[in-house]
């Protein structure tokens, strides 16, 4: 047990500065039109799908996936598969309007669509407080996992980091980012594929040991994780596979850090090109990653257990400790590079969504492709932070007094709410209602129908958190009575009133959508009914 040694500080350090160096070779001097937000249209599309890949894979994943397969077992694995679903369905019908419409960032389309600056504006806004919150993370979590290991601060990890990718990200925009992004995902592509190679030599039995492990100790899935259970408050691998589909469309279609990929090239085949190999790249390194997981678990049986052996940190300590000098150097920087490609693209992407979907359009003036440039250049310095010239005092009152009006409107509707519910509680009519509905049957699917209804009609008339106070302390024994899982009662609460946002006439969200999309109640109220009808399929399905 070696650990971390000069030789792997040494190497460390050449991978930090060949990645510092590559950032600014592929950086351009001049930039014209939007070249710093969405390229030059001179980066292969491999590259760009590596990008994706390495966007895609955070160092906590990196972690955290062969820890889930060490202490447990491959039921996570199966969530990468979600990917083919999510890959099929952006194809077919997300790529194709993006590249038609040659949009410059995910909440332009947005604008497009329903021909509001106020939503563009708004997704934008919850995308950069999303990105910074999630920046901040993967900055903290491995370099407090690699000091621990290096003996290096923390603090200093977290500096180099940032220093190393403002530089780049400012100088070379997008272009830089990819290439980076293209460089980091093939060091953490070569790096765990031959930890997992070393691994399988060094391990009594090799491969063999792992699949017995599987037969024997319930390592891939476990006795209580079935393929399909109808309970879908259980896991299993169909919940898995549906769900983490539906989490990676979101990102896929959603996510500005994933959609400014695509618009760097408008040609649909670059397009699905690039998708299909990021998802055989990802589901590959899963594959690696909870392989190296159970291969740990059965070399730590036959072995005794390193310094720092946590689950989520067995495979850093193994890296440590078990690997080659050297060799153990290169391993720590893929960790670095899965973090460090993961907050270039964050700067990137929050200072090109700052740019054109804020900045662009509260600026009463157009702003020229120089300025943008400049403007996006400023943003990744400093993340949001530092406010352009172009967003003024006057302006900022502005704004502050267009937060306070929606605000007010929707607490208006609220306090009326409250004050519905007081009268409501002082008739005693949820518990009459209650009463009525244990009087009526004995049937558990009809009781919970009952509910359904009753929860569906409150939801319309008042604000949710006074319907869950007032009704879940009177509904909670009817549900207990009939032998209802009181989980499964939560979820159908909360969906019920959930639905109750959107239908009138107290459905807040109504009034903050149409305050910010500048647009009449009836509108609103007529553009959601489709998307109503599906949430209430959707709950008749729970």
């Amino acid at each position: 047990m070696q650990g971390f040694t000069i030789v792997d500080l040494i190497i460390l350090v050449v991978y930090l500065a060949a990645v510092l160096f590559a950032g600014l070779h592929f950086a351009k001097k001049e930039m014209k039109g939007k070249e710093y937000f969405k390229g030059d249209g001179t980066v292969p599309w491999w590259v760009t799908s590596v990008s994706i890949f390495a966007t895609l894979l955070s160092p906590i994943s990196f972690l955290s996936l062969a820890g889930n397969s060490y202490a447990d077992t491959w039921l996570m694995w199966f969530a990468q598969l979600g990917m083919l679903l999510a890959i099929p369905v952006t194809i077919k019908f997300f790529l194709p309007i993006y590249s038609k419409l040659d949009i410059d960032t995910a909440y332009h389309y947005l604008e497009l669509r329903f021909g509001s600056k106020g939503l563009r504006v708004l997704g934008a806004v919850m995308f950069i407080v999303y990105q910074i919150g999630r920046m901040s993370i993967i900055m903290y979590l491995p370099c407090m996992v690699l000091g621990s290991l290096t003996g290096i601060s923390v603090n200093a990890l977290i500096i180099i980091m940032g220093v190393i990718a403002i530089i780049y990200s400012y100088t070379g925009g997008l272009k830089s980012v990819l290439w980076t992004d293209f460089i980091q995902g093939s060091v953490l592509l070569i790096g765990v594929t031959f930890a997992l190679i070393f691994l399988l030599v060094h391990l009594d039995g090799g491969m063999g040991a792992i699949f017995s492990a599987f037969a024997t100790e319930h390592k891939f899935l476990a006795v209580d994780q079935p393929i399909f259970d109808p309970n879908i408050l259980k896991d299993s691998v169909f919940i898995m596979i549906v769900g983490a589909g539906f989490n990676t469309m979101g990102s896929y279609v959603s996510s500005q850090d994933i959609v400014q990929r695509f618009t760097t090239t408008t040609d649909t085949k670059k397009l699905n090109k690039m998708m299909l190999t990021n998802g055989a790249l990802s589901i590959f390194i899963a594959t690696v990653f909870y392989l190296i997981g159970t291969g740990l678990y059965v070399f730590y049986q036959q072995n005794a257990l390193p310094p720092a052996a946590a689950q989520d940190q067995i495979f850093a300590s193994y890296i440590a400790f078990e690997l080659p000098v050297g060799v153990t150097g290169l391993l720590l920087a893929a960790i670095y590079a899965a973090a460090q490609s993961t907050l270039s693209t964050g700067l990137n992407s929050v200072a090109s969504s700052w740019t054109l979907d804020i900045q662009s359009c509260l600026s009463k003036k157009e702003l020229g492709f120089e300025k943008e440039t400049k403007i996006g250049q400023r943003v990744s310095l400093i993340v949001g932070i530092f406010i352009y010239r172009e967003l003024d005092v006057k302006k900022i009152i502005e704004l502050t007094k267009n937060a306070c009006e929606t605000t007010a409107s929707i607490l208006i509707v609220i306090g009326c709410a409250a004050g519905f519910s007081k009268v409501l509680t002082l008739g005693r009519i949820p518990t009459t209602v209650a009463s009525a509905m244990l009087a009526l049957t004995d049937s558990k699917i009809v009781i919970l129908l009952l509910i359904n209804v009753l929860l569906l009609i409150v939801g319309c008339f008042m604000e949710t958190l006074c319907a869950i106070m007032i009704l879940a302390p009177i509904l909670y024994p009817v549900v207990t009575a009939m032998g209802v899982d009181i989980t499964h009662f939560g979820i159908i609460m909360v969906v019920n009133l959930a639905i109750g946002f959107i239908t009138p006439p107290l459905g807040v969200n109504l009034f903050v959508a149409s305050r910010v999309g500048e647009t009449t109640l009836d509108n609103v109220i007529k553009g959601i009914v489709p998307f109503l009808g599906l949430m209430i399929v959707t709950l008749l399905a729970i």
